[in-house]
């Protein structure tokens, strides 16, 4: 039996731990390890304790990383699986994102309906998220947003028990649990996802020099060029959970085009933006939040703080 070699922390819920399994089938098959090389340590998030209220309103994005951070730290384990959306800009400098696994498809999935438009006047929506509340009320502004937290079976049980008549959830996680076919694919030209969205993220002690050298192989380039142009894009916005921002990023051929969207929290408003530039390049980024303020309505730069 195989000695372990490297510890991996992750979240306890189903969808973490899919995507801790997928880093640890990655990291054995890169450098020829036996699946028990690679020990995976579940730990509870503080944001999978508290479902009843909006992360925004409890500490924010944070709560996904606290427990980890805190392990991370203590040398409990030897690296962190996020989901690369929850992950705060910006982060303490300790810690590396050692690796960004490829990216999974960045769309989101509507879930009780086949579109927005096929919604009955007056739908009541659930999501959590600011940015998919002021994309469904800029869309339809008839229909009313209630508050959906959980993990992905906890919020398909509550659209089943009549709380909502639709709601949203990200293509990539329900790939990663094989629940694809799910709902109906929003097209992420038109329905922007959220930064970073289904990017895996794999973190660790910035002095752990064998830790990033044994993850380094899983790197995938192009998806590391896009969620950190987007990251860096939402630190020139001074973007929180608060914050009704969207953004696609895609990479071809050393190139990425960006398309962000900033939108009042009730939909009403919304400014857009574009930049084609190239992969690393993280001033174009920071100038595209600079114009998307300049040109932002104040109902939407108050939610902004790199507005001030």
């Amino acid at each position: 039996m195989t000695d372990t070699i490297l510890k991996l922390g992750t979240r306890r819920s189903p969808l973490a731990m899919a995507q801790a399994e997928e880093a640890r089938a990655r990291l054995c098959h890169a450098h020829g390890w036996d699946a028990n090389a690679v020990e995976l340590v579940p730990v509870v998030a503080s944001g999978d304790k508290v479902q009843d209220r909006p992360l925004a309103e409890i500490g924010g994005k944070a709560l996904w990383t606290r427990e980890l951070d805190q392990w991370l730290e203590e040398g409990r384990i030897d690296a962190a699986v996020h989901s690369l959306k929850d992950v705060e800009t910006i982060r303490p400098p300790q810690f590396t994102l050692a690796a960004i696994l490829p990216r999974e498809d960045k769309a989101d999935r509507l879930l009780g309906a086949a579109s927005l438009a096929a919604l009955p006047r007056g739908a009541v929506v659930g999501t959590s998220a600011p940015r998919r509340a002021a994309q469904a009320l800029h869309a339809r502004p008839d229909c009313t947003v209630v508050t959906f937290r959980g993990n992905v079976a906890t919020r398909m049980a509550k659209l089943a028990a009549g709380e909502a008549d639709a709601t949203f959830l990200a293509a990539a996680g329900l790939a990663r649990l094989g629940q694809e076919d799910v709902g109906h694919r929003l097209d992420p030209a038109e329905w922007l996802p959220a930064c970073a969205q289904a990017a895996i993220a794999l973190e660790c002690r910035t002095d752990d020099a064998r830790t990033r050298e044994w993850l380094a192989p899983l790197d995938h380039g192009p998806s590391r060029a896009e969620v950190m142009a987007e990251r860096a894009l939402l630190a020139g916005l001074g973007g929180s959970c608060h914050s009704p921002i969207a953004v696609l990023c895609d990479f071809s051929e050393g190139m990425l085009a960006m398309h962000a969207a900033l939108f009042s929290p009730d939909g009403a408003e919304r400014v857009t933006g574009e930049a084609r530039f190239a992969a690393g390049d993280t001033e174009a980024p920071a100038r595209l939040a600079a114009d998307l303020l300049a040109r932002a309505s104040p109902g939407i730069a108050a939610h902004f703080s790199g507005a001030a």
